[in-house]
């Protein structure tokens, strides 16, 4: 008997529908349609003003979107982590950083020296545990910033150009740990401006431009030919207005 093959579609993270969102008299999210898979990294990319960092900020749950729904499966608040283009630490080490948002997440303080332990090594951050975090270098900030973020082991970790303006150095630091915390099974939304970048860390592109979803696609499949006018325009260095 023949047998027809159905394709499942993959399973979804996140998903954004029709989301509408105005600042200062202007839609700056114009019914955004938008799914994040619930594997490997998927990059926002697109140019300045097409609404990747709000879509993010909604995504995380920090503003609400006036139409439209932000839809998930994840249980709890602590599944889904943001971490921000500069980072924000306290006037403390690294490690009472890392103490300090285990405490409050709620991990048991008898489990949280194991735990600050296995984030350190995991972040490579053993060397400097003791420093104080505001006076380390931006890539190394930044790293402290993504560790921490990930102490609550979130499974959808958003990331807004976390590599704006560091070196090159920093910047293979930061894309190794997006790495390998994709490789721990976490789902990660990167917004990145850089071709660089997301050829070598996305699995999947969205393509944003004035507050909509213009192309989604396999990030191989992006890379080598776009569909839009608008992402070719914009991958061939050409201005968007």
């Amino acid at each position: 008997m023949l047998r027809l093959v159905q394709n499942t579609p993959p399973p979804v993270a996140l998903r954004l529908d029709d989301v509408g969102l105005c600042r200062g008299g202007r839609m700056v999210l114009d019914g955004l349609s938008l799914d994040v898979p619930a594997q490997g990294i998927t990059a926002i990319m697109g140019p300045n003003g097409a609404g990747k960092s709000l879509s993010l900020r909604i995504m995380a749950g920090l503003i609400a979107p006036e139409a439209g729904t932000c839809t998930h499966d994840l249980s709890g608040k602590q599944d889904i982590a943001l971490v921000f283009q500069k980072p924000v630490l306290l006037r403390r080490t690294v490690r009472a950083n890392l103490a300090h948002a285990l405490a409050i997440y709620g991990v048991p303080r008898a489990k949280r020296k194991a735990r600050i332990a296995d984030l350190l090594d995991f972040g490579r951050l053993g060397a400097i545990a003791d420093s104080p975090a505001r006076a380390l270098s931006g890539g190394e900030q930044q790293r402290v910033a993504m560790v921490r973020a990930l102490a609550a082991k979130p499974k959808l970790l958003l990331l807004d150009e976390p590599t704006a303006s560091l070196d090159p150095q920093a910047t293979d630091a930061i894309e190794t740990l997006i790495r390998d915390t994709a490789a721990a099974g976490a789902a990660i939304v990167l917004v990145t401006h850089d071709r660089g970048q997301a050829t070598r860390l996305a699995d999947h592109i969205r393509f944003m431009h004035r507050g909509q979803l213009v192309e989604a696609a396999p990030a191989a499949q992006f890379m080598l030919a776009q569909k839009s006018p608008e992402a070719q325009a914009y991958l061939s260095g050409h201005l968007l207005l």
